[in-house]
């Protein structure tokens, strides 16, 4: 009797575990029936990023100290500072470059005690919007705007007096003085990456010259008639006239602009831009800028570059000892400086 017992227990026993392990199973199985269902969590897309900004600051300074030195020269300090701005926006078709470029320098020179002659002196702001004509197109619409001046006067030349002591001449350029600024709105090429060029058939500007005695020789026009009394006056007393003249001169014509620009090895940049523009109001009338920097970014911290300013304005002369005005012509300009620069870029 009791071995029968113990044989029903044993079988009942296995019919309940048999029972209980096809529920696990079962439960098991409907878990991962429910988990392979469940929607995937798909992570976020990054949000869309359509501004690049970077800031680029540099500060050279050389000295020369000479003691007992036979060969002689003057002790020297010379301090070159440069910064560069970039904030750029791209979304679909259209696009929007900013970029501001400011240069400072000068030299203090034992030869010339007291006096810092400034060796550098730019400020230059760009802005250009453009639209391309199609996604896959190297054709773009534009509207640009750009401003040229510098920061403090620049004196014709220095004299000494009598006891030695060095003095400025009146200066023949400052600030606002002259300033050019034009709005130019055309068609952009962009063959690739590291070359374009912007047509705008119809650009208009000012140049401007805030300092009275300056104007003449900027092409500024008379504010008065060639006959007012005051006027003749002057001319007959031998007087500066700047003060007869406008203080800004309207000009609309048409505007070339090429960009050229290499990096090489991520160290070595080199940049071109050349402007040329012609003036529909006036006689034939062309001025053209052209600008160039090289910068050898020697390591994370120290650069050297070398740049060159080239200009020719009709519209710019120069006045001789004995009152004669004759155009300045082309003129040319080449800075190196060996400098610490810092840049804080977006990623």
């Amino acid at each position: 009797m009791k071995k029968t017992i113990v044989i029903i227990s044993a079988l009942a026993l296995s019919i309940s575990g048999a029972y209980a392990q096809d529920a696990v199973q079962k439960a098991a199985e409907d878990a991962a029936a429910a988990i392979a269902g469940a929607p995937v969590e798909e992570a976020a897309a990054p949000k869309p990023k359509y501004w690049t900004n970077s800031l680029a600051v540099s500060l050279g300074i050389n000295n020369t100290k000479l003691i007992n030195w036979a060969a002689g020269g003057p002790n020297t300090l010379t301090l070159a500072s440069n910064l560069d701005a970039k904030a750029d926006y791209k979304k679909d078709l259209m696009s929007w470059n900013n970029r501001l470029q400011l240069d400072y320098g000068f030299l203090n020179s034992s030869d010339m005690e007291g006096l810092l002659q400034k060796n550098n002196d730019r400020i230059y702001f760009e802005s250009k919007w453009a639209y391309q004509t199609k996604a896959d197109s190297k054709l773009s619409y534009t509207a640009s705007y750009d401003f040229r001046s510098q920061f403090t006067d620049t004196p014709g030349g220095y004299v000494q007096d009598t006891e030695g002591n060095w003095s400025a001449k009146d200066p023949i350029s400052g600030f606002i003085s002259p300033a050019y600024t034009n709005l130019a709105l055309g068609i952009q090429w962009v063959p690739n990456s590291w070359f374009n060029i912007n047509f705008a058939p119809l650009t208009g500007g000012f140049t401007i010259v805030n300092n009275p005695a300056l104007r003449p020789n900027y092409g500024m026009k008379l504010a008065v008639a060639e006959d007012d009394a005051a006027y003749v006056a002057a001319v007959a007393a031998g007087d500066n006239l700047g003060g007869f003249y406008k203080s800004a001169l309207f000009q609309f014509g048409a505007q070339l602009k090429a960009n050229l620009k290499f990096v090489i090895n991520d160290n070595l940049t080199i940049e071109s831009q050349a402007t040329v523009f012609t003036d529909y109001l006036s006689e034939p009338y062309f001025r053209i800028n052209w600008d160039n920097a090289i910068d050898w970014q020697l390591s994370k911290l120290i650069k050297l570059s070398f740049k060159t300013w080239m200009i020719n304005d009709p519209n710019v002369t120069v006045t001789a000892d004995d009152g004669t005005t004759s155009p300045r012509g082309w003129q040319f300009k080449e800075f190196m400086s060996f400098a610490f620069t810092y840049t804080i870029a977006s990623k």
